[in-house]
């Protein structure tokens, strides 16, 4: 099974990254999710993703609704999509404490147990807050991960507040709760990967995404970190899955490029691994062109 761990479908332009002037919806989603994507020279699909809206559409405007109605306001799209389509898409909730860190553990709450929520989002920069510093801010939500066992996704990768060793303190106060770096510490700003490395390889409940990591550095850090310390993500838009892919199926090559891994560690990152951390059914992969074009039409039980 191919799970993203990191996708935007939006039924508004990004307000921040703006993109198309055509919002990125769920059904387009779906579509590049279905490829298909050739992986090992067997067809392959993307076939479950955790989905959260653009992180620029998630901060307080004139005219939004406050406190609870404002959050459950700007998470309305993606947990309409999780009910449409709960064989595909598993939600992310975006907790902005700018919105109130009360108010945003409790809306996470009832995501979690009305939608069935596996995940949570914080984007320092988009909203403003150091992570090592405001600690009383994200702690409400962290409880709630806790009690859930909601996997908790940073953005990282670039300053002035998403270096990821500022999350340490919160990352260290809550060991019960499983963190995966974002971006494997890469974005427009900086290069991080090393940080999230050590702190992956450190840190038990650390795990590292492989989306915008060098294809070169994948090699290197996946030779050293446990099997089960990198997930597939994309961040899609405004990336392409399917070059993310394949730089994880180059594991599957020679040295330099790959380290000759097997198929079944390759569906491990591909999406086994944060299968396992959400508690959801891993699954190998297909031993056959039949099987694999089979699970192309696959509808797998809800995520629920």
């Amino acid at each position: 099974m191919i799970i993203d761990t990191h996708l935007h479908p939006t039924n508004l332009v990004d307000e921040a990254w703006r993109h198309t002037g055509e919002p990125f919806n769920g059904e387009r989603m779906l579509k590049m999710m279905d490829g298909p994507y050739m992986i090992n020279g067997k067809p392959r699909r993307i076939d479950m993703g955790f989905i959260q809206p653009p992180p620029g559409n998630t901060g307080y405007r004139d005219g939004n609704r406050r406190g609870r109605e404002g959050i459950r306001d700007y998470m309305a799209y993606v947990a309409s999509l999780c009910q449409k389509y709960p064989d595909r898409f598993i939600g992310n909730f975006t907790f902005n404490p700018r919105w109130g860190p009360e108010e945003g553990a409790l809306e996470l709450e009832f995501h979690v147990k009305e939608y069935g929520f596996k995940m949570l989002k914080l984007h320092a920069n988009m909203h403003g807050y150091r992570p090592d510093r405001a600690l009383d801010w994200l702690r409400p939500a962290m409880k709630v991960c806790a009690k859930y066992n909601i996997v908790v996704l940073i953005h990282t990768g670039d300053g002035p507040y998403t270096i990821p060793t500022m999350f340490y303190p919160i990352i260290r106060e809550f060991p019960m709760v499983n963190f995966i770096i974002g971006h494997f510490g890469i974005q427009t700003g900086g290069n991080y990967s090393f940080e999230a490395f050590w702190m992956a390889m450190d840190t038990p409940n650390v795990y590292c995404e492989s989306g915008w990591c060098f294809q070169s550095r994948i090699v290197e850090f996946a030779r050293q970190l446990p099997r089960d310390k990198i997930v597939f993500g994309t961040d899609t838009p405004p990336n392409e899955p399917g070059m993310w892919l394949r730089e994880l199926e180059m594991l599957c090559g020679p040295a330099p490029q790959g380290m000759d891994l097997d198929e079944d560690g390759l569906e491990d990152y591909m999406g086994n691994n944060i299968a396992r951390l959400v508690g959801i059914e891993p699954t190998a992969p297909p031993k056959t062109q039949e099987e694999a074009q089979a699970r192309l039409k696959d509808t797998y039980a809800s995520t629920r």
